[in-house]
């Protein structure tokens, strides 16, 4: 890595965003901002130019689905996450994390992963016009999320997309040493858990080897922490300055 990891406004949620920028910024370079809720960089992006941080944002969680077989609304996921690229580039944003989707039937599980690869080759050709770099992030445990395990990596080398590494997901799943050995990921979440929930606990309290994750990591990747508590970003910062 070239810069020391950030931490994300996750454990922030609860407050407006300057408040949780302005928490931050005394204590990290570098600040993920989940443009969600009270976070959405739609209505406070001026927000970012009161400080000087550099960013990268996490687009929206609870309402896309750039999986969903229903092409109406798997285009209008991948508009929203067009529109925010625009809004990366004016904060100059690194990286815009996106998740791969999820299908809640196992039924057309075929078609939501035809509708997730329509939805990445979208995105490809929005990075041509984009100064911000697109990250596809590993999802954890649940069933009903692709891109579980190293199997889209091609796909996302062959799209020119990145590789978002979330390495708390990675453990839930088994699959963390596969996606460090395969994977070259730009961008990276740093969280712990005890391998059965995904508790987004300080790094340092679970069962993840921070120190094996540090040495296979590709020089230019950013990361950031993203803990449940606001507590556990110190903690995080602690652990990781210590074992890094």
């Amino acid at each position: 890595m070239t810069a020391s990891p950030g931490a994300s406004t996750y454990c922030f949620m609860g407050r407006p965003l300057g408040e949780a920028l302005e928490a931050l910024a005394g204590v990290v370079p570098l600040v993920e901002i989940l443009s969600d809720s009270t976070h959405s960089l739609f209505s406070c992006a001026d927000v970012c130019a009161s400080f000087d941080l550099r960013y990268t944002v996490h687009a929206p969680t609870s309402d896309l689905n750039i999986a969903t077989p229903n092409e109406r609304l798997r285009q209008a996921s991948v508009q929203v996450i067009a529109d925010l690229a625009g809004v990366c580039d004016e904060i100059g944003a690194e990286r815009l994390v996106v998740h791969p989707g999820f299908c809640m039937e196992r039924g057309i599980w075929a078609a939501s992963e035809a509708a997730l690869l329509s939805s990445l080759h979208d995105l490809s050709r929005l990075q041509e016009d984009a100064a911000v770099t697109f990250a596809v992030e590993n999802m954890g445990s649940w069933p009903c999320c692709h891109f579980r395990d190293p199997g889209l990596l091609p796909v996302l080398d062959d799209l020119g997309l990145g590789f978002a590494l979330d390495v708390g997901h990675a453990r839930l799943t088994g699959t963390l040493d596969a996606f460090l050995r395969e994977g070259r990921p730009v961008h990276l979440h740093l969280h712990d858990n005890h391998g059965t929930t995904d508790e987004h606990a300080a790094c340092g309290s679970g069962c993840i080897d921070f120190s094996a994750v540090r040495s296979a990591l590709p020089p230019s990747a950013t990361a950031v922490v993203e803990v449940l508590e606001p507590a556990a970003v110190g903690e995080s910062l602690a652990y990781l300055g210590r074992v890094w």
